[in-house]
């Protein structure tokens, strides 16, 4: 894994935004924005974004909000708003740019929380592909601010792979299943699977997270480019 570090940038409209960022040691072969979970940009985030780095990927995480408790982290989602996060992905994606990452070799992936938005991301931004690890919202929105998965679905402008544990009794399977429904009306290629077991984190059951981490990596491999 990768050493991370966090950056802060000043923008253009007074606010200030943390990037936590990872390099490869060795050639980029693309950038990927990563978007964290309810609970902030935790270690588990910070490990993703250097095993990310370690596969030759230029990664960076935007801070969409402080790390919080578990306690907390559900008012912190419920006041997320779609704009707001588009405008923290954009400045993500600018400076991948900025480093000589082209438009067509910069993908987003998120799990929990993140999964979620990225799929939103998808939906709203040109860039080459998108993984979606877990996350809910998929019927009705997370947040005032964001539309459900299923209204994001069908607006899909890049190759979009969600990967969803049977087992997350927060995202029923019969919900997976109308998303992958609605996606496949995309004009873009999208892919669902599902595992018996928990795998909306890489960190969990090893067997699991091993095939999630790897169909992850292969879905950015076939269309980054």
């Amino acid at each position: 894994m990768t050493a991370t570090r966090t950056e802060t940038l000043s923008l253009t409209d007074g606010r200030e935004l943390r990037l936590t960022v990872a390099e490869p040691e060795n050639a980029v072969r693309g950038g990927l924005v990563v978007l964290h979970e309810a609970r902030g940009v935790t270690d588990t985030v910070r490990g993703l974004v250097g095993s990310l780095a370690a596969e030759g990927w230029l990664a960076v995480a935007p801070h969409l909000y402080d790390e919080v408790s578990g306690d907390e982290a559900p008012a912190m989602v419920s006041g997320l708003s779609g704009e707001d996060v588009l405008a923290d992905t954009d400045v993500a994606f600018v400076w991948l740019g900025q480093r000589g990452v082209s438009q067509d070799r910069m993908g987003v992936m998120g799990f929990d929380l993140g999964g979620s938005v990225a799929m939103v991301v998808a939906g709203s931004r040109t860039v080459g592909a998108a993984v979606t690890v877990g996350g809910g919202g998929i019927l009705q929105p997370l947040a005032e601010g964001l539309p459900s998965l299923v209204e994001v679905a069908e607006e899909l402008t890049c190759p979009w792979l969600g990967l969803y544990g049977d087992d997350d009794a927060e995202i029923p399977f019969d919900d997976v299943e109308k998303l992958r429904d609605a996606a496949a009306a995309a004009p873009v290629a999208t892919d669902v699977v599902r595992f018996a077991r928990t795998s909306h984190r890489f960190d969990t059951t090893p067997e699991v997270s091993a095939e999630a981490w790897q169909r992850a990596l292969n879905w950015f491999d076939s269309h980054l480019r």
